[in-house]
């Protein structure tokens, strides 16, 4: 999540609403206007909010850089450090009043301990602004900013359901996301969520009508389909599926078979370019709970030849530990 667009988002269309009726032109002039001084366009505390957000999640992404040039306890502590400053920052902004439902959902990410403990945070937030006058789940559009915490907020409960191995249930959050984001393209990428779901649960044919509803695969779609099919004892599919996976993405293979450690996303799934390693880890990270149940699935994907010399060759070609 970029922050500091979508302050500028919520800054201008508030300005809309106060101007009354505007051509969509004029709206991008609006925009532009707000987006070469967002600071001067604040007015309400939940604008405060996302500014003062913006500026924790830019020193958070700065303090790691040189990540990679720390022993393991160096990187602890500053790693310890750096979700300590992120969580004050949190309550700052919830301090500031008005109803900044990121703030909150930050809090509670860059604060779990476990994930189990995390859903029921999480379940607790959905409820809170499920009471009330909340707008019905599914009247939400992510056209409107304003709805926009919810469906992230959705987003994170399916990844999290995944995450703790409670299937089904992430399943129905991710289709119940899809319903309403699938015609702006999926913003949140829940089908990704719902792709690995229904790998893990067998279903070929709830997956098979998940795919058919996007023009284009992507990562997640593969992994799951040839998780799914070694689950189901389908070995040349399976392989098919694998290649499919390893042509994808720059990186993929060594991705399967030489995981490396991905930061909790906060608050959302970071935005990759399409085929990029950093999209491949992502998609092992998330379906790690599948690999890690599915007994010999990355020996056997080792034993691949295909695989294993795309991984090879990606590794010594980026200095990467093999």
């Amino acid at each position: 999540m970029n922050f500091k667009e979508e302050l500028i988002a919520r800054c201008a269309a508030r300005r809309r609403a106060q101007i009354g009726e505007m051509s969509d032109a004029a709206f991008e002039e609006l925009l532009l206007s707000v987006r070469a001084n967002p600071q001067a366009s604040i007015s309400t505390p939940t604008e405060q909010a996302y500014a003062v957000l913006g500026r924790a999640m830019a020193r958070f992404d700065e303090s790691t850089h040189d990540d990679d040039m720390l022993d393991d306890d160096q990187y602890i502590a500053a790693r310890k450090k750096r979700f300590e400053q992120l969580r004050k920052a949190c309550a700052e902004a919830i301090e500031l009043g008005g109803d900044c439902l990121d703030a909150l959902l930050l809090s509670k990410l860059a604060s779990y301990e476990n994930f189990d403990g995390l859903l029921e945070d999480l379940r607790a937030l959905e409820r809170l602004y499920m009471d009330g006058d909340s707008k019905p789940f599914d009247t939400l559009s992510w056209a409107n900013v304003e709805d926009r915490p919810r469906l992230r907020l959705r987003a994170a409960f399916a990844r999290t359901c995944g995450d703790s191995a409670r299937w089904k249930m992430a399943r129905d959050a991710a289709e119940s996301l899809l319903a309403v984001t699938e015609k702006d393209g999926d913003p949140l990428g829940a089908r990704y969520t719902a792709a690995l779901a229904y790998a893990r649960l067998e279903d070929e044919e709830g997956l098979n009508r998940l795919d058919a509803r996007f023009s284009q695969g992507n990562v997640w779609s593969n992994l799951a389909r040839c998780l799914l099919l070694y689950k189901l004892d389908r070995m040349p599919a399976a392989r098919r599926a694998l290649r499919g996976y390893a042509q994808l993405s720059q990186g993929a293979a060594y991705a399967l078979l030489r995981p490396i450690f991905v930061e909790v996303y906060l608050p959302d799934r970071p935005v990759y370019a399409v085929g990029s390693f950093e999209e491949a880890l992502c998609a092992v990270h998330e379906a790690e709970v599948i690999i890690a149940d599915t007994p010999d699935f990355v020996a056997w994907c080792g034993e691949q030849d295909f695989l294993d010399a795309d991984a090879r060759a990606y590794a010594y070609a980026h200095d990467l530990d093999w």
